[in-house]
């Protein structure tokens, strides 16, 4: 079992910006498929940001195009999200996921990504106040 570590999230003000990180536990574990999701109190989980590893394709939630970046960095074997502008609504716990195996498309926010094809790291806390 692989596990996904994140860190980086934090209290901002709105306007602010965060780098969250995500690392696999196991040095040799690779994902072609990777991306982040969000559940913020009382709301379903939601994704954020999905990137192909392979050719670098992305995939953005509505709101957050243009403020949110999901960078990877293949040496590290790790990926970012890097969060500019953040308002209040961002406010939510964020967790790093991975594809095990691509059975599922990747640019997608499909349910198969709350199903034992993906990994899912503990999340870290991104909280903006305003």
């Amino acid at each position: 079992q692989v596990d996904l570590v994140e860190s980086g999230g934090d209290s901002v003000q709105a306007g602010g910006s965060l780098r969250l990180s995500c690392t696999p536990s196991g040095s040799s574990y690779s994902s072609d498929c990777m991306g982040w999701f969000r559940q913020a109190p009382g709301k379903e989980r939601e994704g954020v940001a999905t990137i192909y590893r392979t050719k670098g394709n992305t995939v953005y939630a509505d709101s957050v195009k243009g403020r949110f970046t999901i960078i990877q960095d293949n040496a590290k074997n790790m990926i970012y999200l890097q969060m500019n502008n953040l308002k209040p609504d961002d406010t939510a716990m964020y967790y790093c996921v991975a594809r095990r195996k691509p059975d599922f498309p990747c640019l997608y926010f499909s349910p198969s990504w709350s199903s034992s094809s993906a990994t899912w790291g503990q999340g870290t806390q991104v909280t903006v106040t305003s």
